[in-house]
């Protein structure tokens, strides 16, 4: 067996693009291997600034033999259908083809399609070729002479080189031979452009990653996040402070650097006035760097750990010089304009909401946040909190949008409302309310808990979740541009971990008194709770059993129903019953459709002849009123109880009694009394809806 390595060897790879260009490159190239016959037995890719490299292991030298049987049209078919199979077996004339019978269908021709084997070597270099010129790149350049050419070639950036070997381990490989508009391969590569930037040999990838690592290159992005994550550590450490990790940056510098250097420096000790969020994302998202924080007080410190692609000569002083001097003048904005914010209260902020559109049919943020706040008042009442405090919490919700900070670094909108409410003297559930009032924006981020923080953040995310259903802008597919699935699965858990009862239909009345579309709303929630509740386990079937009851729009209900039916589906009783209520339903269902009637209704107790048929009945009664009974309790599990009593009558009766009876009254009378079965179900659920 042989291994393949490959490299293609470009100008720079935007670190965003790397991971999924190197899950491209494995996917492209073994897809095409296994349908060219060649299988192997395992494959890697990897990505650095520089290079996308592949290594598949385990593959054959040769592709097999290939024998095909294609059957085609009857014999004497017509022409078009002839003509056809003729293109599609790759055929010249009907004569290349046999003929076959079948003893129901008669004579057919038959293609039979023979494929040599081929050299791996070929077929690789095919393959390699066709995928550098259809990588999916989500943007691409053209370069060079050849630039102004229809069809030439489109890369991420200038491709340099192609390093492509192949063979066995026991062997000296061979350099599979390729050439794209100039570019050929070899066996050579380079390492870090500036550390190591001398072309060297390659051979096979266990010597490539080595040479690689001996020419400044770490080829593994995951060992690259490693060595900065455990540098940035110890470097904390050692100054007595903790390094704030950020799962999301680490990925991003590991990106940028072949050679991770972890480096140390400081700022002004002044710029520790400005809160501790605008400094993590003024330092984030202008240089790239992170933040150490007290170990103790959990509170930033001054120092910042910059990750850099050099082994400077001077131990990195110039490069962290360049950086504090970068990030001083970042941080002397940002406390400009927190200086500036605290001058003027969030209240003075609100008129220019009248000239910032929210959504063109939707109106300005003004026009929302006057929603905002008649909404807040009915919630707050439904999550027992002050309706003053979620009115003045959810006046006051927007006004940041418009600060200085909000604008330079959007990302904190809320957090600096937090900041300036508090700092004008704003009650602290107000204050909250504003930051924790968009929350959650994700399944890691936290629910709000406070009252009034909840009651603005259902307030806001059911103003956004009916409007564009008003509007008829919803979620299509893939496409959710304004986030309306995240919005729905906010509330679901917000209502839930805070276990709340909120009337969904009621609240989508008075978040817009002509909503017109609160069923189909409905039925979106039902979609996220499905997903939120998948997540912990919960079959799916089991909501949908559930939600499909009219008038089912309490979430903490619903989900209390679908534990204990789940609970109740466990049992011995819970299984048969289902087993029983199914096959009434199906019977019903048939019965229906043969005679156009239905059978509902309640039973007449005189055309009662078996024993089997009125225990039934009598079961019926009893468990329908328990169930109902309990429902009204909010008692489920009794409710299931009390179907469980329908187990024995209903296997009895389909065991003792024959409900298609010749006697039309008998047969009808049977039908009502399963139909009364089905309905009795119905105080738990549907089970029609219930898998199994």
């Amino acid at each position: 067996m042989s291994d393949l390595l490959l490299e293609l060897f470009c100008e720079e790879i935007p670190a965003r693009m790397q991971r999924r260009a190197a899950e491209d490159l494995k996917s492209m190239v073994t897809n095409a291997l296994v349908d060219a016959g060649l299988v192997y037995e395992g494959a890697k890719a990897f990505a650095t600034p520089r290079r996308l490299a592949l290594q598949v292991a385990g593959m054959p030298a040769r592709s097999p033999e290939t024998r095909e049987e294609r059957k085609g049209p009857r014999v004497g078919a017509p022409d078009k259908a002839v003509q056809g199979f003729l293109r599609g077996a790759g055929l010249s004339s009907i004569e290349e083809a046999k003929t076959s019978s079948d003893p129901k269908k008669g004579d057919f021709y038959v293609a039979v399609i023979e494929k040599p084997g081929r050299e791996a070597s070929e077929v690789i270099s095919e393959i390699v070729a066709d995928t550098v010129r259809k990588f999916p790149w989500p943007k691409s350049m053209r370069w060079g002479a050849a630039s102004s050419e229809p069809g030439s070639l489109r890369w991420v950036r200038p491709l340099h080189s192609i390093l492509c070997t192949f063979g066995p381990e026991t062997e000296e490989p061979d350099v599979i031979k390729i050439d794209i508009e100039g570019v050929s391969s070899g066996n050579t590569t380079r390492g870090h452009r500036f550390l190591a930037p001398d072309a060297f040999e390659v051979r096979r990838f266990d010597d490539y990653v080595p040479k690689l690592e001996k020419a400044k290159v770490v080829l593994d992005a995951d060992r690259r996040k490693d060595m900065i994550a455990h540098d940035a550590r110890d470097r904390a450490l050692a100054l007595g402070l903790e390094f704030v990790e950020d799962a999301g940056l680490l990925e991003e510098v590991a990106g940028l650097v072949e050679w991770p250097v972890v480096l140390v420096g400081s700022f002004d000790e002044a710029f520790l006035e400005v809160p501790d969020e605008v400094i993590r994302a003024t330092i984030r998202a202008n240089q790239k760097c992170f933040v150490m924080k007290d170990p103790v007080t959990g509170k930033l410190t001054n120092r910042f750990v910059l990750i850099s692609n050099l082994e400077a000569l001077d131990g990195g002083k110039a490069i962290v010089a360049g950086n504090e001097k970068v990030i001083r003048a970042r941080l002397s904005d940002a406390k400009f304009f927190w200086d500036t914010d605290l001058k003027t209260r969030l209240e003075d902020n609100l008129p220019k909401l009248d000239s910032i559109v929210f959504q063109e049919k939707l109106g300005t943020q003004a026009e929302r946040v006057a929603r905002l706040e008649a909404l807040s008042v009915e919630i707050a009442a439904i999550v027992g909190t002050d309706p003053e405090k979620a009115k003045r919490a959810a006046h006051l919700s927007k006004a940041d949008l418009v600060s200085h900070m909000v604008y330079e670094f959007p990302e904190v909108q809320g957090l600096m409302g937090r900041y300036y409410a508090s700092h004008q003297g704003e009650d602290m559930a107000i204050a909250n309310a504003i930051e924790q009032h968009y929350k959650p924006q994700g399944p890691s981020d936290d629910v709000p808990i406070d009252p009034v923080a909840v009651a603005v953040a259902l307030a806001d995310k059911l103003d956004l979740l009916t409007g564009f259903w008003a509007i008829d802008e919803k979620p299509t597919g893939s496409k959710d541009p304004f986030a309306l699935r995240r919005a729905a699965l906010g509330v679901v858990r917000i209502i839930l971990s805070n276990a709340l009862r909120v009337p969904l239909l009621s609240v989508f009345a008075k978040a817009r008194p002509d909503f017109k579309e609160a069923h189909d709303l409905l039925s979106f929630f039902a979609d996220r709770l499905k997903a939120h509740l998948r997540e912990e386990g919960t079959r799916y079937d089991l909501i949908d059993a559930v939600f499909s009851l009219e008038g089912q729009d309490d979430l903490l209900i619903i989900v209390k129903r679908v534990e204990a039916l789940g609970k109740f589906l466990k049992t011995e009783d819970g299984t048969s019953l289902l087993t029983g209520t199914k096959r009434a339903t199906n019977i019903l269902r048939i019965e229906e459709k043969k005679f156009e009637k239905s059978y509902s209704g309640k039973q007449q107790a005189n055309h009662l002849v078996e024993e089997a048929e009125i225990a039934l009945a009598a079961a019926v009664d009893t468990a329908r009123s328990e169930a109902e009974q309990a429902i009204r309790r909010e008692d489920f599990e009794a409710a299931t109880s009390a179907l469980a009593k329908l187990r024995a009558p209903v296997d009895r009766f389909f065991e003792e009694i024959l409900v298609s009876a010749e006697d039309t009254t008998l047969r009808e009378n049977r039908l009502k009394l399963l139909n009364e079965v089905r309905d009795a179900t119905l105080a738990v659920a549907d089970f029609s809806k219930i898998e199994g």
